[in-house]
């Protein structure tokens, strides 16, 4: 794959006409994919494709254009040859853009991961692991290619291998246990502990579910429920353009000297750690890390090209949408076996979703429990809760109220297929927190 990109991009060198430079990057996967229902497979499956985009460019203007390829060279050179002539046409009616930026420095790249995935049929043995039980699911796992290439000579490519199990046991109506497993090589002993652990809380859902008054309660948040605050918070929370439009949910960390969260987050795009590569479509190599929250106050911010130019400052090689790829919160020191104990009497919570801003201004966020949660007294589960909405402000979550975050974190990987099989993952402890606010 890389050979054949690195090949197009030679053929793109011969063809340029009159000062015209170009960028381009190749998508590319190898994916299998096996859909389990009622513990049984259902669709085994595999998907090859490549996507190639073109950003042709003369002086201040350009125009893009993005091509399905069929791996076949000869064809493929023939579709390149007609989407630049195309790009060619547009390029002569289309202004000057004032923001564009790419990079100019040859900085040549290459990581290619290991492949340690089990064979496709060896991923069918999942069912042997499910006891019976209703098991839904998805598995996908493979390879993912990303390349860059421009006319100055420039060459990165990113590969790796990986696996992302997204599953749920099924009991009753909206009482499920939703469990992963992700990561570059299967380890049959960490899989069969999360299927353990996963079927000790269904047999907690089976117990008669309680309700309980809208109000404030210590809560322990699952590395699963806090990734989806910490999700909702990458939809501008960290870019600069939010922040210099007034746009960002964080915007009273910036402004207002006291407000802050609690000195233990440690928040930080990790490139190193994650499974995007470290380039962009401009050319641009990323840091292995950008802190973006230090000791609970506001550090940096991600900064595509784009932004760089239009606020006169140094890009980090962010993305267009300057959301982050590789976040990564350091973890405290609550133990493990110890979470149950420090929750004392409170709600535990696996999942959230349907998030969104009551507040954006104040970073305030309402959502609903999902899946297995669970009401604790004593530091013993007692029963399943009905779902509950909270409402509550970053600020007291990962602020004043926080109390500890656990010493183990999980490693999830984004389970979107959309057109390719993503490349973002979060690394995320679990969070205790006191004076959750319950609405209804």
């Amino acid at each position: 794959m890389q050979d054949y990109f690195y090949a197009l991009a030679d053929f793109i060198d011969q063809q340029l006409q009159n000062e015209e430079v170009y960028l381009c990057e190749l998508i590319a996967e190898q994916s299998d994919f096996i859909r389990f229902n009622k513990g049984k497979v259902r669709q085994p499956s595999s998907v090859e494709q490549r996507y190639l985009e073109i950003d042709l460019i003369k002086g201040q203007r350009h125009t893009l254009g993005q091509l399905a390829l069929s791996g076949n060279t000869s064809s493929d050179y023939e579709q390149v040859k007609h989407l630049l002539s195309a790009l060619r046409d547009q390029l002569r009616d289309i202004p000057d853009d004032p923001y564009l930026l790419y990079a100019t420095e040859v900085q040549s790249t290459e990581s290619i991961g290991l492949n340690e995935l089990p064979e496709p049929e060896d991923a069918l043995t999942i069912t042997d692991t499910i006891q019976g039980h209703d098991f839904v699911g998805l598995y996908a796992a493979g390879s993912l290619f990303t390349g860059f290439a421009n006319s100055l000579g420039q060459r990165n490519w990113h590969s790796h291998d990986s696996f992302n199990l997204d599953w749920s046991f099924y009991h009753d109506k909206d009482k499920a246990v939703k469990s992963a497993y992700a990561g570059f090589k299967w380890e049959q002993a960490a899989f069969e502990k999360r299927i353990t652990q996963s079927l000790a809380q269904l047999e907690w859902l089976k117990q008669t579910p309680r309700t309980i008054e809208p109000g404030q309660y210590r809560v322990y948040l699952a590395p699963t429920a806090l990734y989806e605050i910490i999700k909702l918070l990458s939809w501008g929370g960290f870019g600069l353009k939010a922040q210099r439009t007034k746009d960002s949910p964080l915007l009273r960390m910036l402004e207002e000297p006291a407000q802050h969260l609690h000195p233990n987050i440690n928040l930080i795009e990790n490139t190193t750690k994650g499974l995007a590569p470290a380039f962009q479509s401009e050319g641009f190599i990323k840091p292995a890390q950008v802190p973006l929250i230090t000791s609970g106050v506001y550090k940096s911010a991600l900064i595509s090209p784009r932004s760089a130019k239009e606020y006169k400052v140094e890009t980090n090689g962010a993305n267009e949408d300057e959301s982050p790829n590789s976040l990564d919160l350091a973890p405290g020191d609550l133990q493990q076996d110890q979470i149950l104990k420090a929750l004392d009497t409170g709600i535990y919570i696996n999942n959230l979703w349907y998030l969104n801003y009551s507040d954006r201004a104040a970073c305030r966020i309402t959502g609903m429990t999902r899946f297995a949660s669970f009401w604790v007294e004593n530091g013993e589960i007692k029963a399943p809760l009905n779902v509950m909405r909270f409402d509550e402000t970053l600020y007291n979550m990962l602020g004043k109220k926080l109390l500890a975050l656990t010493a183990e974190r999980a490693f999830l990987m984004e389970t979107d297929t959309y057109e390719v099989r993503s490349t973002g993952s979060t690394r995320l402890p679990g969070a205790l927190i006191d004076g959750f606010t319950f609405t209804l």
